[in-house]
């Protein structure tokens, strides 16, 4: 019997050439699909065990993170609410530079609330410090906080996470959020990037 195959448009014959051109530029996949859904359904019960029966914030940290969260907290079978917050180091580069932070919750989604502040990745801790610090002076009660991937090599700042998917060595990794120069974000696996990639991206 002959199957029939679904007809590829010239828009998703493009978008397959993008994906594909993305994924040339991986030297190695360090994380699998299979093994982030495996670990985010292992933290998401922790973080279950951790706020049963309270009241309590994700609080995403942009845009990083936005992935992350978003497939941790449909894991949490409990209530809860959601806010966002922005900071900003990397810029184009692969160096963390000054901290800025661009917004936080409104004043009423912190004063008194229990908060997980939840990253894409903790490197030299200067943005989990600064960002945890402010959520407690604007007067959150607790402040406790999520990582998908940890760099402890990297740390500037003596800072631990509540909570990490993976701890990972001293490498620029992109996809499953994480970006160089705003792209790869959505590779939908962690790998170590090409260093064509980044020659490429500083001749442009």
């Amino acid at each position: 019997m002959t199957s029939i195959q679904p007809r590829r448009d010239s828009g998703a014959a493009t978008a397959g050439a993008d994906l594909g051109a993305m994924e040339r530029d991986i030297e190695r996949i360090l994380l699998s699909e299979e093994q982030i859904r495996v670990r985010i359904d292992e933290v998401a019960r922790s973080v279950t065990r951790e706020y049963a029966g309270r009241d309590f914030t994700v609080v995403s940290v942009l845009k990083g993170s936005c992935i992350f969260a978003s497939d941790l907290i449909r894991r949490i079978p409990i209530p809860l609410e959601l806010a966002f917050v922005a900071a900003s180091s990397y810029g184009d580069g692969t160096q963390s530079g000054e901290l800025h932070l661009n917004f936080l919750p409104s004043d009423n989604e912190i004063a008194g609330r229990n908060l997980l502040l939840v990253d894409d990745i903790l490197d030299t801790g200067k943005t989990m410090n600064a960002l945890k610090k402010e959520l407690l002076r604007q007067g959150a009660h607790e402040v406790r906080t999520c990582v998908f991937l940890d760099k402890p090599s990297r740390r500037d700042v003596e800072f631990d996470a509540d909570f990490r998917c993976f701890e990972i060595e001293d490498l620029f990794v992109v996809g499953y959020g994480l970006d160089f120069a705003g792209r790869y974000r959505n590779l939908p696996f962690v790998g170590a990037l090409r260093r064509e990639a980044f020659e490429r991206a500083n001749r442009s």
